[in-house]
């Protein structure tokens, strides 16, 4: 299964210099429980943004034209998108979550299965936007919605299926 996971605002915003523009913590419990174990498909943009290197717990693979020697070996760097088509194929009965960037979603919209995602009541400020995705072709199955309190805004976990 191909899936995406993202967060947005009310415009569609997903990043700011390479950085979540929002911090929502139960957001991060979600992804972290969607992702654990499986294998998560990344740019080196958002491979870059996170502090620590690799996401533990998970196959971490990147698309990027720089060397693999530049990646921890736990890391599986891929330099072109045919070569992470044809390691899906190879095993399709895994799990594989594009987690971004903007070109890795734009990528494989023609071929993702399931869309999780985390949408936002607010609007932030950023500089990266989820391309616009083709929901004709999915049906919403599962949503969680979560009020406002005094520290977050509204938002809901949307899992959607294609259909």
């Amino acid at each position: 299964m191909l899936a995406f996971i993202w967060a947005e605002d009310q415009q569609h915003l997903i990043g700011d210099h390479g950085q979540l523009p929002w911090h929502l913590p139960a957001d991060l419990k979600h992804f972290q429980a969607l992702t654990v174990g499986q294998t998560i498909i990344m740019g080196r943009k958002t491979y870059d943004s996170f502090p620590n290197g690799p996401l533990p717990r998970r196959q971490n693979w990147i698309l990027t034209t720089q060397a693999a020697d530049q990646f921890p070996d736990s890391v599986r760097v891929f330099n072109q998108i045919t070569a992470i088509r044809s390691a899906i194929a190879a095993a399709p009965e895994q799990n594989y979550l594009v987690i971004g960037g903007v070109s890795l979603f734009e990528t494989f919209v023609d071929s993702v299965d399931v869309l999780y995602q985390t949408t936002i009541k607010a609007s932030y400020q950023g500089d990266v936007y989820m391309p616009t995705l083709p929901w004709a072709k999915f049906n919403l199955v599962k949503q969680q919605v979560h009020p406002a309190t005094a520290t977050t805004p509204e938002f809901s976990f949307n899992e959607y299926h294609r259909g």
